[in-house]
Parts: structure tokens; C-alpha cells; sequence
């Protein structure tokens, strides 16, 4: 039951494929943990690639287009199923990588979570809000040795922060302070740092924030208050998601109207 629980939560079909294989693999039967896993595998794959990108038709999502210029941060986004989006969203997508890539050649859009396939509100654990199909995280841009890099500085994308500066506001202690524990989690979701000879690339980030400002099907982004500042972003759909999310200073979070 805890098996079937978890991969629900975290890819959204497995626990449903899960409870099909040991109705396949009966309890009886010799080496059953092994053929277990190998049904479950084969089914779960052939469905993730196959059957799942036609069903998410039908509930107005589909997978992520990706091209020269937008990819997945990491494979398992797609093994877990959570790179769906409405077809607005994907268009969207198109367009911003395109007019990013005028200023920045052969820099791609990287992006993280996005949603499951399957029914609204339906949550996309540890997101709040990512459950019903307008809403993607996108990666940062990165510099290696002043030239901006398609590398990213963890496996996950998530929790390598870009702190802020003495003299900016740190909205994570203000956050912890009111008890907002949760606020710094992502810190722990690296799943390990890579690639530890690049930085935050302020002027190429601000290109991306600009670039997707631009699309007039974006209603907001969230990123934390004091890279708004830095980078001196004053549009008024970047905005302060609230202490009951968490930091944005690992990533940018953008959403449909």
C-alpha cells in the first residue's frame, strides 16, 4: 500500500501500473519481487512514452515540446511524468526560447517541474500550485569564466541559491522568522551539486525574465524579492509568491493569465 501511495504522489500513474503487476505477479509465485519489477518497469515505461502523452490529450494538457532550445533539466522530469503543460503554455514556450535565443545563441530554455498529465488540482508534490497545467519552473542561466553556459549547478535544478548580497533584503529570514520552516527545504532536493565552477549570470538571467515579460499569456513570475531588485525588474507580474511556498532564488516560476 506505501509503495502504491508513493508512486502515486510522485509520478502520478505509477501506483495505479504498480497495483496491475501484482495482479499479474500473483504473491505465489517464485522470484516474484523481480518479476514484479520487471513488469512493472516495461509497463510503466511503455505507458509514460506511449499511451499517457495521447490520454493527457484528452484532459487539454500535453508534454512539453522540446527542440534545439528547450530541454528538460533532467530525464527523470519526463520518466516521473511531470513535464505537461495546456498547449497555450507550450506555444509560450516556443516564443520565449526563440526571443531569448536572439540575444543569447544556442543558450537553452531549461526548464524543471512543470505538471502532471492527468486531472486539475491533482497536487505536484512539493509545488502548491503546479496542478493544473499553466505553471513551469525554469531554470536560471549560468556563466562559466564570464560566458554564459547551458550548465546548471545541481542535478535537480533546484536548491543551489543565488543568496542575497549584505546589503539586499533576505526574505528567507524574514520567512523562517514567522515560522515558515519549509521556506529553505529546496536546499535539501539538489539530489547533489554539479558543475561548481559556474555562477549566477545576472545580465543573461534578466534577458530570460525580459524575454518572457513579453509574452502577453504570462500573468506572473515569482522569483525572490532581492534578485527583482538586483536586476532591476520593477514589472508588475513579478511578484512575491509568499512565505507558505518556498525560496525562488534557485529558479523562476512562471504561470498563464
Amino acid at each position: 500500500m506505501i509503495i502504491i501511495v508513493f508512486l502515486t504522489v510522485f509520478t502520478q500513474i505509477g501506483g495505479i501500473i504498480y497495483f496491475l503487476t501484482i495482479l499479474i505477479i500473483k504473491s505465489k509465485q517464485e522470484n516474484k519481487r523481480l518479476k514484479r519489477l520487471i513488469v512493472f518497469s516495461a509497463i510503466y515505461l511503455f505507458s509514460t512514452f506511449l499511451i499517457v502523452p495521447q490520454l493527457a490529450n484528452l484532459f487539454g494538457r500535453e508534454k512539453i515540446k522540446e527542440t534545439e532550445l528547450i530541454k528538460a533539466n533532467t530525464i527523470f522530469t519526463k520518466l516521473l511524468n511531470r513535464n505537461y503543460v495546456k498547449p497555450e503554455l507550450n506555444k509560450t514556450l516556443q516564443k520565449i526560447s526563440i526571443d531569448f535565443e536572439k540575444k543569447h545563441k544556442e543558450i537553452q530554455l531549461v526548464y524543471l517541474d512543470a505538471n502532471f498529465p492527468f486531472i486539475d488540482k491533482f497536487p505536484l508534490l512539493p509545488h502548491l500550485s503546479h496542478n493544473d497545467g499553466k505553471k513551469i519552473d525554469l531554470s536560471f542561466v549560468y556563466q562559466e569564466n564570464g560566458k554564459i553556459t547551458n550548465k546548471k549547478p545541481s542535478i535537480s535544478g533546484y536548491g543551489i541559491y543565488e543568496n542575497p548580497k549584505n546589503n539586499e533584503i533576505k526574505q528567507f529570514e524574514i520567512c523562517k522568522k514567522k515560522g515558515y520552516w519549509q521556506y529553505d527545504f529546496p536546499k535539501y532536493l539538489t539530489f547533489g551539486k554539479i558543475n561548481r565552477e559556474i555562477e549566477f549570470s545576472e545580465k543573461a538571467s534578466r534577458d530570460l525574465i525580459n524575454s518572457i515579460l513579453r509574452q502577453s499569456e504570462i500573468g506572473k513570475i515569482f522569483i525572490e524579492p532581492h534578485l527583482k531588485t538586483r536586476m532591476n525588474l520593477s514589472n508588475s507580474k513579478i511578484r512575491f509568491h509568499g512565505c507558505k511556498a518556498v525560496r525562488h532564488d534557485d529558479h523562476i516560476h512562471i504561470q498563464l493569465k
